[in-house]
């Protein structure tokens, strides 16, 4: 059954977006985005005079998985990051005076405020509208001619450190870091990631000589200090890795992903599910994928952004919010739960769909109710 809706709902994407490829070796999440893809196709055909439609098939944009990217094709994704690492920031440089490019332009955004984007109302879409920015940046500025890849966590559980990702190649997101002896990374206060077989340095691959010029604000890795203040200040270091099975095998499995998609059908529970329940011991999709890179910045709570594969993860994310929704789109595209603080310290007012999403200097202000559609408002982009 989960097959024929595959081919159903892939050939229905076929004719929307023609230039459309589909994925290799389909998953049990791939069958939960085909069975999601027919279900909105429906429900928009049922209620096309009430949706938007700004976003039609001639533009709709297709994210697709790195590992079903062509070489090519990745290389012109790296080059773009390559380059947005080149460009000099538009950061007001009172405000943030360590930033040296516009990469970190995005990195200074998430660090000032991470306080109020996590385990909030507006997690799930200040992350969608901020990943969609560095898409805009990266084909507005760099020419990229493609969208946003996403890391299928589930694909490369297993083995991450050998995945297309993480194998170090000249067509990946760089490997893991050099092995430096280190004790194991404390995730959270209930749960430590055993040490792996990195820790040090990346010495491969395209962002083998990236400097990292923020943070770290909450570091993870052993012997790597604090940036006294609030991260933003210049502190020129490499980027480091200890990329782990632990923790993908963890939380990102294939039986992960599903179980929250199929069992969370309140958007409390799904998004409470997806970031980790720390004190039962779960990191979540979300933590999991973090903690599968780790590192420096990668496993700090304010700088992980620091780190490329960074989008890729949270366009994973995004893809799972967005499968989620299509499986009841007629009452999953205008909820949403939680308040405006970190697991509501101090106390805030509930989230609303009138919120402003504000993203600085990246982009526009955006009202929060605007971004839960990914084919409305400012966007008009699907996952494969």
């Amino acid at each position: 059954m989960r097959v024929s809706l595959i081919s159903t709902a892939l050939t229905a994407l076929t004719l929307l977006v023609p230039a459309a490829r589909s994925q290799p070796t389909p998953d049990e999440v791939d069958d939960l985005a085909a069975i999601g893809l027919k279900n909105r196709y429906a429900y928009d055909a049922a209620n096309e005079d009430s949706r938007s439609r700004k976003c039609n098939s001639s533009i709709t944009a297709v994210r697709r998985e790195w590992g079903s990217l062509s070489k090519p094709e990745r290389r012109k994704y790296i080059d773009a990051v390559l380059c947005l690492m080149q460009k000099p920031p538009i950061s007001d440089p009172t405000e943030v005076p360590g930033a040296r490019n516009r990469y970190d332009d995005f990195l200074a955004v998430h660090i000032n405020q991470t306080l109020s984007i996590h385990a909030t109302g507006n997690f799930l879409t200040w992350h969608r509208y901020y990943v969609w920015a560095y898409e805009q940046a990266l084909r507005n500025e760099c020419g990229y001619d493609g969208y946003q890849p996403y890391w299928a966590w589930n694909k490369y559980a297993s083995d991450p450190i050998n995945s297309p990702i993480f194998d170090g190649s000249e067509y990946s997101m760089s490997g893991n870091g050099e092995y430096v002896k280190h004790n194991g990374t404390p995730a959270t206060p209930w749960t430590i990631i055993p040490p792996g077989p990195g820790g040090g340095c990346v010495v491969t691959g395209p962002f083998k000589n990236m400097t990292v010029n923020l943070g770290p604000v909450n570091p993870t890795l052993d012997g790597v200090p604090a940036q006294q203040g609030n991260g933003l200040n210049y502190n020129p270091r490499c980027l480091r890795r200890d990329i782990s099975v632990n923790a993908s095998m963890g939380w990102t499995k294939t039986s992960d992903v599903t179980s929250l998609i199929e069992e969370n059908g309140d958007i409390y529970w799904f998004q409470t599910v997806m970031q980790g329940e720390f004190e039962k011991g779960s990191l979540g999709v979300h933590g999991g994928g973090h903690f599968t890179v780790s590192g420096d910045p990668g496993g700090d709570f304010f700088a992980s952004p620091g780190d490329p594969a960074f989008y890729l993860h949270h366009a994973m994310i995004d893809r799972v919010f967005w499968i989620w929704q299509n499986q009841d789109p007629k009452n999953r595209l205008d909820v949403v739960s939680g308040t405006l603080t970190i697991n509501n310290v101090p106390p805030t007012r509930n989230t609303t769909l009138d919120d402003e999403v504000n993203l600085g200097v990246l982009a526009p202000p955006v009202r929060l109710g605007d971004l839960l559609d990914t084919t409305g408002g400012p966007f008009c982009y699907i996952y494969l």
